[in-house]
């Protein structure tokens, strides 16, 4: 990876996205997200969240006095937003219901993913939503370039491009009106991505691979491994890292026996609160990581290269930017 392209494309990127924003939003506006057009007459006065990305994003874009409800929580809140986030109604730690969410009359409801507010809501349809005057938004990280018909997860049909954070970012921002925010968040993520890229490439980033597991739904079956299509595939790419997991699927099983034949020199674990399988607890994947027979012999678990990040930085989310740079550092850091 050469980085007079690196520097071209994030130059482009720029380019791009600040183009949208300098004026205040000229109501009415339309807005297309994920398959649906709808039309702002106004700012929303009211939101409810249904994901930790959707939420984070709208404090980012300083929103929190609009969010009156949140949901679906990985992890602690960034901490700049912890005394914002402190106030807000957490309706649920994981799925809320319908009636949860409308009662804290939202005008708009951002979601994270499409398996809580879409086709086959376990929360609800946007349809039903609309029928009761309520505007939806879902994230494009969740559905540009995916299908979302086949299964909880849905299939990427393309790699995830950062480019869909920053449609997130400025769509939100068009529709709160407050342009100005977005921009100057879009403005800083790219400038953050482009450091990263410059740093692995002065860090000497060639050959070097790498493994994210998220978690497992037992201790000892095969673990859910990062492919090539999702947030994990856009850092490994974005760095120059070759990820040796060569599935197209977002979330792969694969075998610890694969792995350590591949033996990757960084192995990326992830830190959660949630605590739906054993393996979602990082302290245990640590533990088995450097007792079991087959992974402690893994130059990456003999020489220390174990990296421990959120689960938000290796999902899409506006973490995935803190993701990149750690992986950044744990390359300058290689034993």
């Amino acid at each position: 990876m050469e980085l007079k392209h690196v520097s071209r494309f994030f130059a482009t990127s720029m380019v791009v996205f600040s183009a949208h924003t300098q004026a205040a939003t000229d109501y009415p506006v339309t807005i297309e997200n994920c398959g649906y057009t709808h039309v702002y007459e106004q700012a929303p006065s009211s939101a409810v969240t249904i994901g930790q990305a959707a939420t984070e994003i709208l404090y980012s874009l300083g929103l929190a006095s609009a969010v009156k409800g949140t949901s679906v929580w990985f992890s602690d809140v960034l901490p700049e937003y912890a005394d914002a986030n402190v106030d807000i109604p957490r309706l649920a730690d994981n799925d809320p219901s319908f009636e949860a969410v409308l009662s804290k009359r939202p005008e708009l409801v951002a979601i994270q993913y499409e398996w809580h507010v879409g086709a086959q809501g376990v929360v609800a349809t946007r349809e039903q939503f609309h029928d009761m005057g309520v505007s939806t938004y879902n994230l494009p990280m969740d559905c540009d370039n995916k299908d979302n018909t086949t299964g909880l997860d849905g299939t990427r049909l393309d790699q995830f491009s950062i480019s869909s954070l920053y449609k997130s970012i400025s769509q939100l921002s068009t529709i709160f009106n407050v342009p100005e925010q977005g921009e100057n968040l879009i403005a800083s993520l790219t400038t953050r991505e482009q450091k990263a890229a410059e740093r692995a490439e002065k860090a000497g980033v060639d050959g070097r691979s790498a493994v994210f597991w998220f978690s497992s739904a037992a201790m000892d079956i095969d673990p859910y491994v990062a492919g090539q299509k999702g947030a994990p595939g856009y850092i490994m790419k974005t760095l120059g890292i070759e990820n040796i997991v060569q599935s197209n699927e977002e979330w792969p099983t694969v075998g610890w026996e694969t792995i350590a034949k591949a033996n990757p020199d960084i192995i990326v674990i992830a830190k959660m609160k949630r605590r739906r399988f054993p393996a979602d607890d990082f302290q245990k994947k640590l533990e088995f990581l450097r007792t079991d027979p087959v992974t402690k012999e893994m130059k990456a678990v003999k020489n220390g290269n174990i990296v421990i990040i959120d689960a938000q930085e290796m999902d899409t989310t506006i973490r995935v930017i803190t993701g990149l740079e750690r992986l950044t550092q744990a390359v300058e850091d290689l034993n």
